[in-house]
């Protein structure tokens, strides 16, 4: 094996034809032979190219509606010989077989066909067999030949070619050879992965999970941490699937923070009223529904400023000039929204370092998909907390029912709850979250810092009383002990939300009726790690 290869005959075979004839034109005007089958050597051939058919090559005409084509010796014998081998070139002169030494190839929109809700026969027949056995037999001899299936890198073999009068160097082979098994890797995790949900399987014998590289980052949580950023095709909207309109790029940290923001965001209907949400270390330290976007902002805010300052915002409707102008007061990593009109990016257009996302929709809370979390050995994988609950879910526990108010702001801080670390306690009063404690080893800790931090900014807003009096308050799972729950009563709270289910309920129950409060169960806990 040397180092150079020469290019002097191409397999090109593909779906998504976007840069094929420039490609096929390229390609002629340097000399190499043109191999082709079906639609692609039908676009080459208008293009004015002089192609081969592979049926031409193989001796067997394409059959069984194009299922088979490409699986023969003729074609996998061109892409696997050894050219040093002498008992490879042999069998090559014996059958006829001439070598292959450039592979263009993408596969048949398996992936595409299932995002569009296609039926089950549907996406079995996308399924692509003859592209992956070629490219994993062209990459396996990447000694000897190229094989490329992104069109992204035409235009790198054209200036590879150029460069080296019609041959390609071992390292750019192998660079080739690395993209085109993660391709058939991928592809066949999508196939996998579809079918374990079409039959059912939530936990097949084996998984395999495959993303494609959207940014490589300049490190991770901390500078000594090497990162990348992948998508998985998703179409859910969000930060993977934004477009971002101003800024720096996105951190490791940003993309984070800014998925959990926008997550808690589109927890509240557009059409409900506007919203937002504001997240500091993966953690909401505000959030609020308010007549316009800009007074749930502001609401929002002062919940907690200072942990606020450097945070990220997600708004659940279309950013506008003035809440745009409200943010702007203060330094912001992240805007993500739905949308943004022309006075909003005016605004922020003055804020070169703010990234500016828009999603052009919320994400929806009900989804199932998918979480995936590494552990030194293997993965642990589990159904998004999707869960949901309304009023006629509830169970009312204590002697005093609660207020129309207390029942809306208890289900507002539920929904909140869902998106802090748990321990998570969260204070609410009239829309707004007023105290938030989150990632506490003891459930009690949460509910006093919660409280401090609302008495704090009590003091910095000049208010007579902590916005905790008056409050509702919930809780992510339940009160081991009644000392959490009172607490949150001594801090003001009047009603409470939590899942229930301790061994010391009828406790905690007595306890509330003791100090007039009410409570309703959801039976459900959402637990955050």
């Amino acid at each position: 094996m040397t180092d150079l290869a020469p290019v002097r005959r191409a397999l090109l075979s593909v779906s998504d034809k976007t840069g094929l004839t420039e490609l096929g034109l390229a390609l002629a005007n340097q000399g190499i032979e043109l191999l082709s089958t079906g639609g692609s050597a039908k676009a080459l051939r208008e293009s004015g190219l002089e192609v081969r058919d592979v049926a031409d090559v193989t001796g067997f005409p394409e059959m069984m509606d194009g299922r088979v084509k490409t699986l023969h010796p003729m074609v996998h014998g061109g892409l696997l010989a050894l050219r040093d081998n002498d008992d490879h070139v042999a069998a090559m002169d014996t059958h006829g077989i001439g070598p292959i030494d450039l592979l263009v190839v993408n596969l048949y929109p398996f992936e595409e066909t299932v995002a569009k809700g296609a039926d089950y026969d549907t996406c079995i027949e996308n399924i692509d067999i003859g592209g992956p056995a070629m490219i994993r037999a062209a990459a396996k001899n990447h000694s000897f030949v190229n094989v490329v299936v992104d069109v992204e890198d035409y235009q790198p073999l054209l200036d590879e070619l150029a460069a080296n009068d019609g041959q390609t160097t071992y390292a750019f082979r192998q660079r080739l050879a690395l993209t085109a098994y993660a391709r058939t890797g991928a592809y066949d995790a999508a196939v996998s992965g579809w079918m374990a949900g079409a039959l059912g399987q939530n936990a097949p014998r084996r998984r395999a999970v495959a993303g494609q590289l959207a940014q490589t980052l300049r490190y991770g949580e901390n500078p000594h941490q090497k990162a990348a950023f992948y998508t998985d095709g998703s179409a859910r909207p969000g930060v993977a699937t934004a477009t971002q309109h101003q800024g720096k790029e996105l951190s490791y940290n940003n993309i984070n923070d800014t998925d959990a923001a926008f997550e808690l965001a589109s927890e509240f209907a557009a059409v409900d009223g506007p919203a937002v949400a504001i997240i500091k270390h993966a953690n909401p330290c505000g959030v609020a529904r308010g007549a316009t976007l800009q007074d749930a902002y502001v609401k929002a805010f002062d919940c907690d400023r200072t942990s606020a300052f450097g945070g990220i915002v997600a708004l659940n409707q279309p950013l506008d000039g003035a809440t745009a102008e409200e943010i702007a007061r203060i330094f912001t990593e992240v805007v993500i929204a739905p949308g943004a009109d022309a006075d909003a990016r005016a605004v922020f257009a003055a804020k070169k370092n703010l990234r500016l996302l828009t999603t052009n929709g919320l994400a929806d809370p009900a989804t199932a998909s998918m979480m995936l979390k590494q552990v030194a050995g293997g993965y642990l994988m589990q159904d998004k907390d999707n869960g949901q609950i309304t009023e006629n879910d509830l169970k009312i526990v204590t002697k005093r029912a609660p207020t129309e108010q207390e029942m809306a702001d208890m289900l507002f801080a539920w929904k909140v709850a869902k998106h802090v670390k748990s321990n998570a306690i969260v204070y609410v009063k009239d829309g707004a979250t007023v105290g938030v404690g989150a990632g506490q080893m003891s459930r009690v800790d949460s509910c006093r810092i919660a409280a401090r931090k609302s008495e704090d900014m009590a003091r910095e807003l000049n208010l007579a009383a902590p916005l905790t009096h008056g409050s509702v308050v919930a809780s992510d799972a339940f009160f081991p002990f009644a000392d959490g729950l009172l607490t949150a009563a001594e801090a003001g709270a009047t009603a409470v939300i939590h899942p229930g289910g301790s061994m010391r309920d009828d406790d905690v129950i007595a306890a509330a009726d003791e100090a007039g409060l009410a409570m309703v169960l959801t039976g459900m806990r959402h637990f955050r790690h």
